[in-house]
């Protein structure tokens, strides 16, 4: 999509109670609260947000359902997160400074079945409730990535992230101390199961699924780095 040329060069799109840099405070600035205030600013070059993994992540559908994945996205955590990890994006006063200043890299988009963009982690877990950071039910059934089988009847969890080059994505089974155990990379990571819930960049989807692919969409997206 070619930006707007009667819309500004960048935007700010804040998330919560989230508070703008002091250095962008001369940009635009809309708080979020529904879709529209998303596509309000998506016809600026640059999209700057304040926010959380979610946050980012909802962004990104929303770029990517409206075929808009030509704007660039700064992203503005209050920390280190898997997102900043996982894309080797920036921090604190960097990530404020390069927001503006940074270049824009194609990276890759990874989305599940449903449209929804991950930007850190997602695990597939066997169980709604957590008790210290693990699941309390073991995951049954068969993930595989590409065509390497990651499991084949029951594992803790296993957890997807996003890659900041091709192939795209890796995926792990994890330890009952929720660690990883052996990393495979691949395009697509897929899970067969009687049951399972997916927690989607810290936020648990409300419903059982027997079966959920996360995959590298044909398209990148441009992260400010």
């Amino acid at each position: 999509m070619i930006p707007d040329p009667t819309k500004p060069e960048f935007a700010v799109l804040r998330f919560g109670d989230r508070r703008v840099p002091r250095a962008l405070r001369d940009i635009p600035a809309s708080t979020v609260t529904a879709p529209a205030d998303i596509d309000a600013v998506t016809g600026c070059r640059r999209v700057i947000v304040v926010g959380s993994d979610a946050d980012l992540a909802a962004v990104l559908t929303r770029l990517l359902r409206t075929d808009r994945l030509d704007v660039e996205l700064a992203y503005l955590p209050r920390w280190r997160t898997a997102a900043t990890r996982a894309y080797g994006l920036p921090t604190g006063w960097r990530a404020a400074r390069l927001a503006r200043a940074g270049t824009a890299h194609r990276v890759p988009l990874i989305r599940d079945d449903g449209g929804h963009a991950l930007v850190g982690a997602a695990l597939w877990v066997g169980a709604t409730e957590f008790d210290s950071g693990a699941p309390t039910a073991s995951l049954h059934g068969e993930a595989v990535v590409d065509d390497t089988v990651l499991f084949d009847g029951e594992v803790t969890a296993i957890r997807v992230e996003p890659m900041r080059m091709q192939p795209g994505l890796r995926a792990a089974a994890l330890s009952r101390r929720m660690r990883p155990t052996r990393w495979v990379s691949g395009r697509a990571a897929q899970l067969g199961t009687p049951g399972a819930f997916v927690v989607r960049d810290d936020e648990t989807v409300n419903r059982s699924m027997r079966r959920s692919t996360f995959y590298r969409h044909t398209t990148g997206w441009l992260a400010v780095r």
